[in-house]
């Protein structure tokens, strides 16, 4: 599995830093969008087991995202910023405690759209963020990983209490209160320490333009987003008695379980990034 795992890695890495760094709009369209065809295909599986319209769903939302981000001139991702701020923040974190609507439903369907609309604003910001340049893209990407890694190491080293046992039994607060903590410790040494070489990231530009306070506020607000994220994505899991999302990335699962806790900080921090 570890084998496997690391094929997979720098296989993705292989496609994906080049697209990045050699700043090819027409591979990036292409890569974006067919990882966005992906999330889509599989939230609309875990939303729907067996159903057999998954793949058409999906190139159709695709078509319609790749026109609007990539060819259209009237689209206005700071609205799907806004949108998925309000989604995460009054739908999705309290199904973490009410639970999900029953699979068929029409409440699930609703459910199902507004997912995708959080998918949606997720890769658009994607979008807006590679447009600002690939490194600070990829500095709000980093803090995710850095959250997700000294969750792991905590919750290893000190984890009691269980966060959300009925959803991800192996998550603690002590874990959730380490990937914050580890996040505010990285971040501020990459602006102490990083000089011109990481002039150009996130957390460099919130300091400067709002201070430390508001920088630390941030940070632990993106931390908890990340956390949450991961956790909704379980939950749809274990509602569709699944494991994985898919098994398009092989050691790795689907791509929503490798972007699940971007999902919801990627657009706060295009959202955020709107007032830089």
């Amino acid at each position: 599995m570890l084998k496997t795992r690391i094929i997979t890695a720098l296989v993705l890495l292989a496609v994906l830093l080049p697209v990045l760094y050699f700043a090819n709009p027409v591979a990036f369209a292409v890569v974006v969008t067919a990882f966005f065809g992906a999330a889509v295909w599989e939230g609309f599986r875990l939303f729907n087991p067996g159903s057999s319209r998954a793949l058409l769903i999906s190139l159709a939302w695709s078509a319609a995202f790749c026109y609007s981000f990539f060819f259209g001139a009237h689209t206005q991702p700071l609205f799907w910023f806004a949108i998925s701020a309000l989604i995460w923040l009054l739908r999705f974190v309290p199904s973490l405690k009410i639970g999900l609507p029953p699979l068929g439903s029409t409440a699930n369907t609703m459910l199902s759209l507004t997912y995708a609309i959080a998918i949606v604003a997720c890769f658009a910001a994607i979008v807006t963020l590679f447009r600002h340049s690939p490194a600070y893209l990829l500095s709000v990407m980093v803090l995710v990983w850095i959250a997700d890694i000294g969750a792991y190491c905590a919750g290893k080293a000190f984890g009691k209490r269980k966060l959300a046992p009925s959803i991800s039994p192996g998550k603690s607060w002590e874990g959730a209160i380490g990937g914050a903590l580890a996040v505010l410790v990285l971040a501020a040494a990459s602006i102490v320490f990083g000089g011109a070489a990481l002039a150009d990231t996130f957390a460099v530009h919130l300091q400067a333009r709002f201070g430390w306070a508001v920088l630390a506020l941030v940070l632990i607000v993106v931390a908890a987003a990340s956390v949450v994220g991961d956790l909704f994505e379980s939950q749809l899991k274990r509602r569709a008695g699944v494991k994985d999302s898919s098994k398009l990335l092989p050691g790795h699962g689907g791509v929503l379980d490798r972007i699940d806790a971007l999902i919801p900080v990627l657009p706060l921090a295009a959202l955020i990034d709107t007032w830089l």
